[in-house]
């Protein structure tokens, strides 16, 4: 019997698809509040953290550890910011389905990727980094700006829009290599 495997790659675009796709579900969303998307940011630049420290244990890549010590800087800076901005706001992120829903995919994937080596962890990597900042910008641009009520908040998320974009980037011209 043929056994059906599913890529890394793969993985993460479903993952990111269910996660992100307003459209996917039933029920029309409920509004995240400024707490729940600070969780989400927050989150969701500590997953693209520990998936570059991932990147850096198992990759011998120059090109791939150079990339992954971009996003673990990027990602670093970006949770200080929004930390900072919390506290000065005496906000408390709070966790919500969303941000549950990031923890269910990174471990998922962090399995997957973990379970490869060489080349096959290195191609596995870009392309989740690929699939994985397309759904980010995607949730950033239609969910997290439009939803944020806080003018610095919503400031802070529009001024790491760019950012964001130019890692999915180069995530793509990283992963067209493998």
């Amino acid at each position: 019997m043929k056994r059906l495997t599913i890529s890394g790659s793969w993985l993460a675009v479903a993952v990111t698809l269910i996660l992100f796709a307003p459209e996917a579900k039933a029920q029309p969303e409920t509004p995240l509040t400024d707490p729940e998307i600070a969780s989400v940011a927050v989150t969701a630049n500590q997953i693209d953290v520990d998936y570059g420290v991932l990147a850096l244990k198992n990759s011998n890549n120059e090109d791939i550890r150079k990339f992954a010590i971009t996003m673990i800087a990027d990602h670093q800076n970006i949770i200080q910011e929004a930390t900072e901005l919390a506290k000065r706001l005496h906000v408390t992120p709070q966790t919500n389905a969303m941000t549950q829903s990031l923890f269910s995919g990174e471990a998922a994937t962090m399995k997957t990727l973990k379970a490869k080596r060489g080349e096959a962890f290195d191609k596995a990597y870009v392309q989740n980094e690929a699939a994985y900042h397309k759904a980010v910008v995607e949730a950033v641009k239609t969910r997290l700006i439009p939803e944020t009520q806080n003018a610095e908040l919503k400031g802070l998320l529009q001024s790491v829009l760019p950012l964001l974009e130019h890692h999915a980037m180069m995530a793509n011209e990283m992963a067209s290599k493998f």
